[in-house]
């Protein structure tokens, strides 16, 4: 795509495929890196290249291994500013602990605000993410913080394969107001699924289906799924009520465990997520289709290395 940008890029061990397609969208190199892992379970990382005095964009995820994933980073970030780089941006396409945004009990941690400072401690100068399950997490952190949205590319390639009637529906009222954004680009009405979550475990109860759903493709949208019982559940009301099909676009694809079956027995016909997490241990859904959303990040990163405004990604 270019030729004349001048910043190191790399990718850590759970995004190597993202950072090959981030690189390609940029026509940058993906600079080498090292990662051993030792019987004891520690980990070694090494810079193969010189960073001296460059800004470097480092692609991380933390998805089916967050612990390990996230030391590494931070040992990547230290790496980095101890062979002098002159900044360290952290691309991080999911940032699983960023479930953990409140006290909403007694003697819990706030995980992701302990994620934040320790980034912050490891020397990160920006943090560059999609779709953070709470928008107050950015305020957990002291350096910019980008939440990049899967929102228009999702929407682009819904409008391209689903025809006009469609339904938007949001799996519970938290997500009513992200779901409105993607029913307002592609100028269809929103749902609601009532949901209740009873415990610490990853199923949910819909109750109810707030909205006209009968007669409509039905599109489930989410910011991730794991276990994939809200939007199996959802589904099944949605089919209840009439829906003459059902579809889901989700940014972050876990699908842990049983998920793949339990989408494969329900009314889910066709499930859209982005490639913000890789290295899945079970094969995806049949009629899963995996959209890039390698050119938003290669796009963020290339205007922020340039010192351009990135609020048109957000349009």
């Amino acid at each position: 795509m270019t030729g004349d940008l001048d910043f190191v890029l790399m990718a850590g061990s759970s995004s190597q495929e993202l950072g090959q397609a981030i690189a390609a969208y940029l026509d940058h190199p993906l600079s080498p890196g090292e990662v051993l892992r030792f019987s004891d379970g520690n980990t070694f990382v090494r810079v193969l290249s010189n960073v001296r005095g460059r800004d470097v964009f480092l692609v991380q995820a933390m998805a089916f291994a967050p612990n390990d994933e996230f030391v590494e980073l931070l040992f990547w970030i230290d790496a980095l500013k101890r062979a002098s780089a002159s900044s360290v941006t952290v691309v991080l396409p999911y940032f699983s602990y960023a479930k953990g945004d409140k006290k909403d009990e007694p003697r819990v941690s706030i995980r992701a605000r302990v994620c934040a400072d320790a980034l912050e401690v490891a020397g990160a100068d920006r943090v560059v993410t999609m779709d953070l399950h709470a928008p107050q997490v950015q305020g957990f952190f002291r350096v910019p913080v980008d939440d990049l949205r899967a929102e228009p590319v999702l929407a682009e390639r819904l409008r391209q394969e689903l025809p006009d009637n469609l339904v938007i529906v949001a799996p519970d009222a938290g997500f009513a107001k992200r779901a409105r954004g993607l029913a307002t680009r592609l100028g269809a009405p929103l749902a609601i699924a009532d949901k209740r979550r009873v415990a610490h475990d990853e199923n949910a109860e819909i109750i109810e289906v707030i909205g006209d759903v009968e007669g409509r493709v039905a599109v489930l949208v989410d910011d991730f799924s794991i276990s994939a019982g809200t939007l199996c559940e959802a589904a099944a009301k949605l089919a209840d009520r009439g829906a003459t099909r059902v579809v889901a676009a989700i940014s972050h694809g876990l699908l842990t465990g049983d998920a793949t079956a339990r989408i494969e027995k329900s009314p889910i016909e066709r499930l859209y997520m982005t490639d913000t997490i890789e290295g899945h241990p079970t094969p995806l859904p049949a009629g899963t289709e995996v959209v890039s959303i390698a050119p938003l990040f290669g796009e963020a990163i290339r205007r922020i290395s340039k010192r351009e405004s990135i609020s048109v990604l957000f349009s």
